[in-house]
């Protein structure tokens, strides 16, 4: 599907490396996987690894996806704090600005030298106290939709936003995130049960126009047909992309 209204708009995502990468995620491929599905809703998608030079490029685009991770911070690796300033004062300006983001599984926890991303994003990885259980193939539920013989657990029946209505269930191999800090000005988009309670494992920002989305660990997330429709609608509606438009994708 293409939305071709929007054709000139331009993505850039930011695959970790260096200061942002771990040896837990393939951040390239996944990137990779990432840029051929929004390809095909008619955009320009760029890749870029996390040189801070290529934070640079914000001003030309429309969205930012940030698919990198926590990294190694130790100034011997790849820099100092203070060298990375201008790289996150851009990501700042970039938000207050409007221009959307979205933040892709490890997006949660990096940026821990940036204290203004959590704000930005509208939620975060707590080291030590979140978690995930082991991959498989998991069910994630629109926020707002009951699962079959399942009891809520302190997460209140929303309305359902354009970017889940009607989607399903999400069925996908990937991790489970899970005791993340969610921001109480967040709306949930979508869960995952763990241990008796509904984990909310996506969400839109209440302080940028941001949308977190928790999946994304590997390549075989993105085989699941059901989890590459949840992020072309999350594109396309961060994009500006009528709510008719969104449902239908």
């Amino acid at each position: 599907m293409r939305f071709d209204m929007w054709y000139d708009k331009r993505v850039l995502v930011l695959a970790g490396r260096g200061r942002y990468e771990d040896p837990w995620h393939d951040h390239a491929a996944t990137s990779y996987a990432v840029a051929v599905e929004l390809e095909s809703l008619g955009v320009e998608v760029r890749i870029r690894s996390t040189f801070a030079a290529a934070f640079a490029l914000l001003d030309e685009v429309d969205l930012l996806v940030v698919n990198c991770g926590r990294g190694r911070p130790d100034p011997a690796f790849d820099g100092t704090d203070e060298q990375w300033q201008q790289a996150h004062a851009d990501v700042d300006r970039y938000a207050r600005s409007g221009r959307a983001i979205l933040g892709l599984h490890q997006a949660a926890n990096t940026f821990p030298d940036n204290p203004g991303w959590r704000s930005i994003l509208g939620g975060r990885w707590i080291p030590g106290h979140s978690m995930h259980p082991p991959q498989s193939v998991a069910t994630f539920t629109p926020a707002g939709v009951q699962p079959e013989g399942v009891d809520s657990a302190g997460i209140p029946p929303v309305a359902v936003h354009p970017v889940v209505d009607g989607l399903g269930p999400v069925v996908a191999d990937d991790e489970r995130y899970c005791a993340l800090d969610v921001a109480e000005t967040s709306q949930i988009l979508l869960t995952t049960h763990h241990d008796g309670v509904d984990q909310p494992v996506a969400w839109i920002s209440g302080g940028a126009r941001a949308i977190y989305d928790g999946l994304g660990h590997g390549v075989e997330s993105y085989a699941s047909a059901s989890r590459r429709r949840l992020l072309r609608r999350e594109a396309m509606w961060l994009l500006g992309a009528p709510d008719s438009e969104v449902r239908a994708a």
